[in-house]
């Protein structure tokens, strides 16, 4: 018997609007406009579990934007790849579970910033990396539950380990490997696929153990980058391409992927990696910042 996820998603698809970016040779971008809003990121854990990194659950707002429908396809990466380096070579085939259709995976985070550089000066548009805050927000689609689609996950709506779910199993011709995006069928309010699974996607944020630093800090409750130093740099990634890709520090990494149990796949689970790892259940989705009205 196939497990269909709430029909709710469905139904709420028609009233997403997409953005569609031309990259030129026929391929394009498509991104979704998510709207503003205010949600409790993070989450509630038992006091058996005081460490946890999704600690302290907090509110944050959220100011509208653009975020990739589907995370990058091998397609894409290589079209924009084509195009002048800005400050770092992109090799135009990294991946490891190779596919026109699947996401770019075995990219470092200086190379999904090159990207982004190199996207953003040929479209005179400013493309990022989500902040941590903005691809939670994206992620949960207006929810608290643990995934988009309630506290339950199912191998006929995502693509995790088999591991986790043996029994119930169905997708063997890509058990192991990543999906072709968008291959579940499923979306969440926001109208964004394989939120859940399939690959890790970075996120522009450095690392904290937790939303509470133990110097005092706090993580940011605006949605924006949780760096204290040089937190608007990330929305001129262009402009400031030299100093971000000579940064050593951990970066944030989300979704869970393929080679992961869906307990890495919630919307709250947080991970983390060098700058410079490339691994292959590791990829990303771009953002887009609004002109200000």
């Amino acid at each position: 018997m196939r497990h269909n996820p709430p029909t709710l998603l469905q139904d709420q698809r028609l009233s997403l609007q997409y953005e569609c970016e031309q990259l030129g040779a026929g391929v394009q971008l498509e991104l979704s406009r998510i709207p503003s809003g205010c949600f409790q990121m993070g989450s509630v854990r038992p006091d058996s579990e005081p460490d946890s990194t999704e600690l302290p659950q907090h509110p944050v707002q959220v100011e509208a934007f653009l975020l990739g429908k589907f995370a990058v396809t091998q397609t894409q990466w290589a079209q924009v790849a084509a195009l002048p380096k800005v400050a770092l070579d992109l090799d135009p085939d990294p991946s490891f579970c190779k596919g026109a259709e699947r996401p770019v995976d075995s990219v470092s985070w200086y190379e999904a910033m090159e990207f982004c550089a190199r996207l953003s000066r040929y479209t005179g548009k400013h493309y990022r990396l989500p902040s941590e805050a903005e691809w939670e927000y994206a992620c949960r689609g207006q929810t608290q539950s643990q995934y988009h689609f309630g506290d339950q996950i199912h191998p006929e709506w995502a693509n995790y380990s088999p591991l986790d779910d043996l029994e119930h199993s169905t997708h063997t011709e890509y058990c192991g490997q990543s999906t072709p995006v968008g291959y579940f069928g499923t979306c969440n309010s926001f109208g964004l696929y394989d939120m859940h699974g399939n690959v890790w996607e970075w996120c522009a944020d450095p690392w904290h153990e937790r939303y509470r630093a133990w110097w005092g800090y706090q993580a940011p409750t605006d949605g924006q980058v949780w760096d204290a130093w040089h937190g608007d740099r990330y929305h001129d990634v262009l402009g400031n391409i030299q100093g971000l890709v000579r940064s050593e520090r951990s970066r944030v990494t989300r979704g869970g992927s393929w080679f992961n149990t869906s307990q890495f796949c919630r919307s709250a689970s947080r991970y983390h990696r060098y700058a410079f790892v490339k691994l292959g259940h590791q990829g990303f989705r771009v953002c887009c910042s609004l002109a200000k009205s």
